[in-house]
């Protein structure tokens, strides 16, 4: 048997676990699946004879090199700060590595000595890092190798519920780590490239400067700009490129609401508030807004973010019970950011019974021949349940594909990387469409920037 160790059996880990125990007699597989909570990598075992679940903590280095000594090649799923020991040790003791988290400049210090020894440490290799890569590197590839040249490209990604669990105002609810939804695009302006021109976004007013996008069969969506979308642009390739747009998709009137609660402050995690484990629902909006002998919070809040009574962004924020006096906050020593995340948990929790929806978009502007050209590729994958999310499966299936293409040595390149080789996309895009991971790719009329025309750009 081929010994295969997961570290961490959260919620990414359902639908990877479940691949793998799938393929182990077939590939004779044995996964030894630790977890700090032993609970819990045992409810991922499922009681399968080819499955062990162990109590692990990383931070027992004994115990961490013991496991990692014994296993053919490594999973990490840990949080991200969390992989560096593990990949270390895994240069120790020579040991292939996975993980789907961005690659760390300590993690990307370790390339030579993972080269020197042979070893592929893959990164990057979930859905957003991960998907996104290797579906846009497919068409990248093939429009090169018929002689095109690259001229724009936009790239989109969002969790979402999925329309029958679609059920309140906002159109929206947590399927992953909600803190993170918060504090998005937080920590410097946006930054892309449009037209060949350095483009930037603020943060107070990125919320306000969406993409519209049409997905055939579940109607409109809005795409806000990522942080920073040059970053791949060497590592794509597309050094010369005049367009080039990451953004997170959301449903239509999304931003334009969540922007009320940047607009107050309340995204804020910089500062702690005073009494907030006394403070209610309403103190705390009421604590963004000036002080009025005779205004109430409701009038104060239409005054200060510029909306009517019967303006839809108002039922958005009573929905959430924002002004209720009798509901506490109950939170220790609290930023703004981390109470407004306690307030949406408990309006945007999924239920039981509800799914979620990953939506992805990539457009792909070229020139051939003298034509400029478009393709865009879209993908979207619908939940199983509250454990088989679509979120889980397109994280963990496709670490789970590249883990057994290295243990079979049809990926074979070392060193630190990201999924951009044909090698590694060309066989996960392939396999993940039996997994309902499938993007349609359609010819467009190029709507980018017409060189034939005067522009304003």
């Amino acid at each position: 048997m081929r010994n295969i160790l997961i570290i961490g059996a959260g919620r990414s880990a359902s639908s990877l676990i479940q691949y793998l125990l799938h393929k182990s007699t077939a590939e004779q597989l044995h996964l030894t699946i630790g977890d700090l909570s032993l609970e819990l990598a045992q409810r991922k075992t499922n009681n399968h004879p080819n499955a062990t679940a162990i109590a692990l903590d990383i931070h027992n280095v004994s115990q961490r090199q013991a496991e990692i000594q014994k296993a053919d090649i490594v999973i990490s799923m840990l949080p991200a700060h969390m992989h560096i020991d593990v990949a270390k040790d895994c240069v120790t003791f020579k040991k292939n590595m996975v993980t789907a988290s961005y690659i760390s400049d300590a993690m990307q210090s370790l390339d030579e000595e993972a080269k020197a020894n042979n070893l592929i440490f893959m990164n990057e290799i979930g859905l957003d890092p991960g998907i996104d890569h290797m579906s846009a590197m497919k068409v990248i590839h093939e429009i090169q190798d018929k002689g095109g040249k690259m001229v724009l490209f936009e790239s989109f990604c969002g969790g979402l519920v999925a329309p029958e669990s679609d059920t309140n105002l906002w159109n929206y609810k947590f399927t992953w780590a909600p803190r993170n939804v918060v504090l998005a695009g937080q920590g410097g302006a946006a930054k892309f490239i449009q037209e060949g021109k350095y483009k930037y976004i603020p943060y107070n007013k990125l919320f306000r400067r969406t993409e519209f996008l049409e997905v055939e069969g579940y109607g409109r969506f809005e795409g806000y700009a990522n942080r920073d979308s040059l970053k791949y642009r060497s590592v794509y390739g597309l050094d010369d490129i005049l367009t080039l747009y990451r953004g997170t998709i959301r449903r239509v009137g999304y931003s334009k609401a969540w922007n009320m609660f940047v607009q107050l402050g309340m995204t804020d995690d910089t500062y702690v508030l005073e009494n907030s484990e006394t403070m209610s629902y309403r103190d705390f909006i009421n604590s963004f807004l000036p002080y009025s002998p005779t205004d109430s919070v409701e009038i104060k809040t239409r005054i200060q973010l510029g909306i009517e009574q019967d303006d839809i962004m108002w039922d958005k924020l009573l929905e959430l019970d924002l002004f209720n006096p009798n509901k506490i906050i109950g939170l220790n020593n609290a930023t703004p950011a981390q109470i407004l995340e306690h307030i949406l948990n408990a309006s945007w929790a999924l239920e039981p019974e509800d799914k979620d929806m990953i939506v992805m978009y990539h457009k792909f502007g070229y020139e051939l021949h003298g034509e400029h050209k478009q393709i865009d590729s879209k993908m979207v994958c619908i939940g199983d349940d509250q454990t088989y999310t679509a979120m889980a499966k397109t994280v963990g299936l496709p670490v789970a594909m590249a883990t057994l293409h290295i243990l079979n040595g049809t990926i074979k390149t070392p060193g630190v990387q990201l999924p951009i080789r044909k090698e590694v996309y060309e066989p996960i895009l392939k396999e993940l469409e039996d997994y309902g991971v499938v993007f349609k790719e359609t010819e467009m009329p190029y709507i980018g920037y017409n060189p034939d025309k005067l522009s304003g750009n």
